[in-house]
């Protein structure tokens, strides 16, 4: 195994702290500017009608974020946005629940995935239904090859069932579509105990994925290559909460929420080496936490969104914030 780089922690900003429950966050550079997108909702975590996603810019990453879009969907909770920089556009995708009567059970088949877009970065577009989409709860987004490719959590074979029960039968799809917009099926990260996936292509096509764990299964590396009909996993040693991966320099970087201990849920980073996952650090975090989002800034510094409601709540309610890691190899 190569020797794997200390990460130092240079700065902490907390950059959004308005009372709500802040959280799911992504963070990409477009046409020169920094983007930065989360859910708020004034209940918490779990699912309303009342959350909302935002977009922030600004020009150098870390101060000055200013608000430049925000959209909700009617009767529905937006969740889990993450950007995807692709045909020259810059889109925001967000899985979303539909919220039924006060006192019915939700159902997985009636997700639906929704976009904004922008071309500029100033004037943006939607929020879009996505076509292709119902049924899946869509994840985060990568693109390869003049295609977009999703993450979609569903039922196999779009079983009946209330919420995420029986997770055996819950698979991690990977959906594609020409335009960003309209989607279908491309292939399977998982087929069973399938989840929130993070992925990434190589330059040959091939895929490298994480997938999050679904108890009793942890988080797994999933390999596939084109057409992508077949997949093979590596089962990790723990669970990561919202994954990210991403690369740093040439190297594989992972991020989410570490639970060895169940009072302590923390973000954390880890390299990925060997098909192993090889810690490096713990962020200031706790309670609710994770869902990460990177940019590689060069010269070895990078930065690193994600949320925490260790100085508010310290659990699933408001108020939870958005923050701003400044990390630097050694």
């Amino acid at each position: 195994m190569t020797d794997l780089p200390e990460v130092h922690i240079d700065a902490i900003h907390r950059v959004v702290d308005d009372g709500l429950h802040n959280a799911f966050t992504d963070l990409v550079q477009f046409k020169g500017k920094f983007f930065l997108t989360h859910r708020s909702c004034p209940e918490g975590h779990m699912i309303f009608p009342t959350s909302k996603v935002h977009i922030l810019t600004s020009d150098d990453g870390i101060g000055g974020w200013q608000p430049v879009f925000e959209f909700s969907v009617p009767e529905r909770d937006v969740r889990d946005p993450h950007f995807l920089i692709f045909d020259d556009r810059l889109f925001v995708y967000s899985g979303t629940w539909l919220c039924p009567p006060e006192g019915n059970p939700r159902d997985m088949n009636d997700h639906l995935g929704y976009a904004a877009c922008t071309d500029d970065g100033a004037s943006w577009d939607g929020p879009t239904m996505l076509e292709g989409t119902y049924g899946h709860y869509i994840w985060r987004a990568a693109a390869f090859d003049g295609r977009a490719y999703l993450c979609g959590r569903r039922r196999r074979g779009f079983a009946p069932g209330q919420d995420e029960n029986r997770r055996e039968l819950i698979q991690a799809a990977m959906l594609s579509s020409e335009d960003g917009l309209n989607w279908r099926h491309a292939g399977l990260f998982a087929d069973g105990y399938g989840d929130e996936t993070a992925f990434l292509f190589e330059p040959d096509g091939s895929v490298l994925a994480l997938v999050r764990g679904a108890d009793p299964v942890p988080a797994r590396i999933s390999r596939m290559r084109s057409p992508y009909d077949h997949f093979e996993h590596v089962e990790l040693d723990r669970n990561v909460g919202g994954p990210l991966l991403a690369r740093w320099g040439d190297r594989l970087l992972v991020g989410g929420r570490k639970v060895l201990k169940p009072d302590r849920p923390v973000t954390t980073l880890y390299w990925l080496a060997d098909d192993q996952l090889h810690e490096i650090c713990e962020l200031p975090s706790g309670g609710d936490n994770s869902y990460p989002g990177f940019v590689d800034l060069g010269d070895d510094r990078g930065l690193l969104s994600f949320y925490s409601s260790h100085e508010g709540s310290g659990r699933g309610t408001a108020p939870c914030h958005i923050y701003l890691a400044e990390l630097r190899l050694d």
